[in-house]
């Protein structure tokens, strides 16, 4: 059937038409904005659940943009029923909208990959977002006789509502949702205003369109359709309490969804681990080969002042507390949620040294602080030593804290016979983001050893120690160092020794501008 063979819905009562349009862009702007937040969500729990890659994102924008032109035209035939299609659209844009976020993180925990589920999400999204705007007009032009400039009008009113709505979605999803309520409670909370937005459309605007059955029909589809949410909304804890526990192997004693990332501790027995967004950060059952393995070399003879980059788990921390003759140390950790987590429900890890009068915990982003830190912060001359303690670069947030600029920035706050010590990844799991980035670390100006440690969480386990200069510094121990669990002379002596299948490799070094090493970490673990 095609659109003329349709009888032509009646126009809203003359005297009523320009607060009938009002409230319909009112309701395109309400619509537009949960359109944006929807694809927000799925973006957001892409990067959480997949990494969010780049060319993951780019797909999945361009995979959405694709389904809005499809969405316009597949509307086409249902024109000559706009009221009702409208309604039955934003029913299912609220609904798949709303389990969107519950649906990818349980296909996650219980299936193993949940991109299908991504994938499809945003193809549905995507064709009924784009199926609004030819309904919308349709639905403005009612009871009207259009030249072109009217219905021009009519266009640009309906444009600038729809962009407008996206502008307030894209404010209150980072900013209201995400934090408040979380992905999958930020996201069933959409499509509760997304149902209520259809409803104060269809009752007080459709009304007169629609015959009583479709009109009752609507309402109770809406009914359902809020119900289904709000019990969403009601559920999402222990849904996703559920769904996460089944992630990990041991209880969860600590969560904390934060603005940068998911935060879980486990606990067995005397075994404590820290997740960050899912990946593993350390077991206490044997965090203590890596902590002093990327602690004591960077401390050379006599260090006094230590700067500490991440590490907001308080474990560098409370190694370097342990040194003889440091008497001031600054940590610059970026998430105050992990450090909260530190000075709580991992203290006795740390044995509270966050908390330590020597140790100035900065909240900041490191590169950022490192252009500029406080004049009453740096030492005259620099640190004596700096440990960087970051996360692997798997996305491009945590790639520019692995370029060649980072470590450019570095030299300025370390003095000039300063040690600086990396953590860099696994040289036999990644072996390529590993000598990457060795080799973005020696174009910075530094002299460079790589070393590696065995973790038996991790594996084998690398590091780099650099020194600005010509000569490549040789790794020791301080001399007054306090008794060590793994780590003596003799270990780390045979630590910068590499075999034949992890042998080195001199890289083009990641930069900026091109964030090598994150394309590295995507081609995953060997």
């Amino acid at each position: 059937m095609t659109v003329t063979e349709h009888a032509p819905e009646p126009a809203p009562p003359v005297g009523s038409t320009t607060r009938w349009r009002a409230l319909l862009l009112a309701a395109v702007a309400a619509c537009a904005a949960c359109g944006l937040v929807y694809e927000l969500a799925l973006l957001t729990l892409s990067a959480s659940l997949h990494g969010g890659g780049i060319v993951a994102m780019s797909l999945i924008v361009a995979g959405y943009v694709a389904a809005l032109g499809a969405g316009a035209l597949l509307v086409k035939p249902l024109l000559g029923r706009a009221a009702i299609t409208f309604i039955a659209v934003e029913t299912l844009l609220a609904v798949i909208g709303g389990l969107s976020a519950a649906a990818l993180y349980v296909a996650f925990a219980f299936v193993g990959g949940s991109l299908w589920v991504l994938v499809v999400a945003t193809l549905l999204i995507g064709s009924l977002v784009g199926a609004e705007v030819p309904l919308l007009m349709t639905l403005l032009q009612r009871g009207r006789i259009s030249g072109a400039a009217d219905t021009g009008r009519v266009l640009a009113n309906l444009n600038a509502a729809d962009y407008l709505g996206a502008l307030i979605g894209g404010l209150i999803w980072p900013f209201i949702l995400l934090p408040q309520l979380g992905m999958i409670r930020g996201a069933a909370a959409t499509g509760v205003i997304n149902v209520l937005a259809a409803a104060v459309v269809t009752v007080f605007l459709l009304r007169g369109i629609l015959n009583a059955r479709e009109f009752g029909t609507a309402l109770v589809v809406l009914a359902a359709a809020l119900g289904l949410l709000v019990t969403l909304l009601v559920r999402a804890d222990g849904i996703e309490t559920s769904t996460r526990q089944r992630l990990y192997a041991d209880p969860i004693i600590a969560l904390e969804r934060s603005a940068y990332q998911e935060i879980v501790v486990t606990r067995r027995g005397d075994d404590t681990r820290l997740y960050l967004d899912g990946g593993l950060q350390f077991s206490t059952r044997d965090e203590y080969r890596y902590t002093e393995s990327l602690v004591y070399p960077a401390l050379g003879d006599g260090a006094r002042s230590v700067l500490i980059l991440g590490g907001g788990d308080g474990l560098v921390a409370r190694e370097v507390l342990r040194q003889p003759g440091v008497d001031a140390i600054v940590q610059v950790e970026l998430d105050p949620a992990v450090v909260q987590i530190a000075r709580t429900t991992l203290r006795d890890a740390n044995a509270g040294a966050l908390d330590d009068p020597r140790v100035d915990v900065v909240i900041d982003d490191a590169m950022r602080w490192l252009r500029e830190p406080p004049p009453d912060v740096l030492p005259p001359g620099g640190f004596d030593a700096v440990i960087v303690d970051l996360p692997d670069p798997d996305t491009p947030a945590l790639g520019r804290l692995y370029s060649v600029e980072f470590y450019a920035l570095v030299a300025h706050a370390l003095a000039a016979d300063g040690l600086m010590t990396v953590q860099a990844g696994s040289p036999f799991a990644t072996p390529t983001a590993f000598w990457r980035t060795v080799s973005s670390i020696g174009a910075a100006g530094y002299a460079v050893t790589p070393y590696h440690v065995h973790v038996p969480t991790f594996g084998d386990w690398g590091l780099v120690l650099a020194r600005r200069g010509a000569a490549a510094p040789t790794p020791r121990i301080p001399a007054d160092a306090p008794p060590l669990r793994f780590l003596d002379q003799q270990v780390l002596d045979s630590a910068t020794v590499f075999g034949g299948d992890i042998r080195p490799q001199w890289l083009t070094p990641s930069t900026l501008d091109h964030p090598r090493i994150v394309d590295d970490m995507r081609q995953g673990y060997r």
